[in-house]
């Protein structure tokens, strides 16, 4: 498809939620730059993430890979598997003459502390910060940048120091809500980890730039990954009290009570939503959202200033979402909310793709691969789960027309007791999650209920639609199983 050598900018927000954009609908969030980036690019409403934990997560859409066959399940994994390191997309660029960097997070292997083993990823310019409550502990790369802006890591990351400075409010494993005061800010903006991960990309771009190759950047800020921890600069834009309300009913208590003592695994328990300080934290997850649309907008206008923004393809995209007080339920699991598994996705290539457009059609994050591997004029590798998404954003197709299904899956992601193994089969209409081993599951009907109130698994009404779908959910199962080494000889 490429006529001559196309570069890549590939954004990826952390845990950010599907609805959080202003143009496609929330208007009480501020995304300026994202709107104004949609104008150029196709936006897919309806996007999945293939596992609603990082690492699995992201090891499938760099791959085109289902986190099942690449045997890449858990967070806080030792090694990224070798057959997935073969698939890597920026490895394989990299076999093809570009030149790969990343700024931010990886998460291919555990990032607990500080570090992050590696393994051939193909990136040549690497600046890594898995986030800034962990990475002072063993000085990377964003707090030496810190440090050579004249300030000391340890101060401006001190809120994270929870034994010297108050906890933030809510019992939530990896922090809480941090409320910003004038007396005790939060990182301020110029020093925050998404400007870091900005002023890291404008580096290697510069550099690209000057070397004449084509590039892949990968752009990856912790935010809005809870802790939920936004600047007051960001935070005093939103009034707590104009927040849209969870989707949240009483009875949701007693339903996550009862997966619970299945043994499902989750971060947290249910509880009411100002019991996680909503709304206050829903104010902080939006300001952090705003951060990043600002910087996102920088990189945006160095390409423009440049002229390379016609000849590069951009993403903006998220590799899961947060519940955010829905059904009583913060940060992530095993759970398929549409708030944990649907993300934003925006593409654009000037043009190549349409531009401005809106399609609903159900996508997985597995499609990016083989679309940008069309776009560079790469092989696509055989067994590549992924479906292009060439066909929408080339209008060669109606905007809704691509999957029947979108597919994921969680096989003991967060080192609960449980280990549960989950899976979601979503069509146009039904959600169906299965529970294996729990003797439990899940049906929604989305068009009658949008919102995932009224659980279906049980009611008898519905019992020849849930047959069908689990038949269908087994068979989608088998056909993405790995099948082993090529076949060389006819027995």
């Amino acid at each position: 498809m490429a006529q001559s050598p196309t570069n890549i900018l590939w954004y990826c927000s952390d845990q950010q939620r599907w609805d959080t954009i202003r143009a496609l609908g929330n208007d009480k969030i501020n995304t300026p730059r994202i709107d104004e980036f949609l104008e150029t690019a196709t936006a897919f409403t309806h996007a999945y993430s293939q596992c609603p934990i990082c690492t699995p997560s992201r090891s499938s859409f760099l791959t085109g890979m289902y986190p099942s066959y690449l045997r890449a399940n858990r967070n806080g994994n030792g090694e990224f598997p070798a057959e997935g390191t073969d698939r890597l997309i920026t490895r394989r660029l990299r076999d093809a003459g570009y030149q790969c960097g990343l700024a931010g997070k990886l998460h291919l292997t555990g990032g607990y502390d500080g570090y992050e083993s590696r393994t051939d990823d193909g990136y040549s310019f690497f600046q890594w910060s898995h986030s800034p409550r962990r990475d002072r502990a063993t000085y990377a790369d964003y707090s030496r940048w810190i440090e050579s802006k004249g300030h000391d890591p340890q101060e401006v990351l001190k809120r994270y120091d929870f034994e010297r400075y108050p906890r933030p409010k809510g019992d939530m494993p990896q922090g809480g809500f941090l409320e910003p005061t004038h007396s005790l800010d939060n990182v301020p903006p110029e020093l925050h980890q998404t400007t870091w991960c900005t002023e890291m990309t404008l580096e290697f771009l510069e550099g690209a730039k000057a070397e004449g190759k084509p590039w892949l950047m990968s752009v990856n800020p912790f935010d809005p990954h809870e802790c939920f921890d936004a600047p007051l600069e960001f935070y005093r834009r939103y009034d707590p009290q104009d927040m849209p309300a969870p989707a949240y009913r009483p009875e949701d208590i007693a339903h996550q009570d009862k997966i619970a003592a299945a043994g499902v695994d989750f971060q947290l328990e249910a509880r009411h939503p100002k019991d996680w300080w909503f709304p206050e934290t829903a104010a902080s997850y939006y300001a952090m959202i705003e951060l990043v649309d600002e910087q996102f907008g920088r990189i945006l206008d160095y390409l423009d200033e440049t002229g390379q923004r016609k000849n590069t393809i951009v993403i903006f995209m998220s590799d899961h979402g947060e519940m955010l007080g829905d059904h009583g339920l913060v940060l992530k699991g095993c759970r398929f909310y549409e708030g944990a598994v649907r993300v934003p996705l925006a593409i654009s290539w000037p043009g190549h793709f349409e531009e401005g457009l809106v399609s609903d059609a159900l996508v997985e994050l597995t499609d990016i691969y083989p679309t940008l591997m069309e776009a560079t004029d790469q092989p696509i590798p055989e067994g590549t789960q992924g479906q292009s998404l060439t066909p929408i954003l080339t209008g060669a197709v109606p905007p809704h027309d691509h999957r029947d299904f979108v597919w994921s899956e969680f096989i003991d992601a967060i080192g609960r007791p449980d280990a549960t193994r989950a899976f979601m089969y979503r069509d146009r209409r039904w959600k169906l999650i299965t529970y294996h081993g729990n003797g439990i599951g899940e049906l929604y009907d989305l068009k009658a209920d949008p919102d995932e109130f009224e659980d279906l698994w049980s009611n008898p009404q519905y019992s020849a639609i849930k047959a069908d779908l689990l038949s269908r959910s087994f068979d989608a199962l088998v056909e993405h199983m790995d099948t082993g080494p090529d076949r060389v000889t006819p027995y």
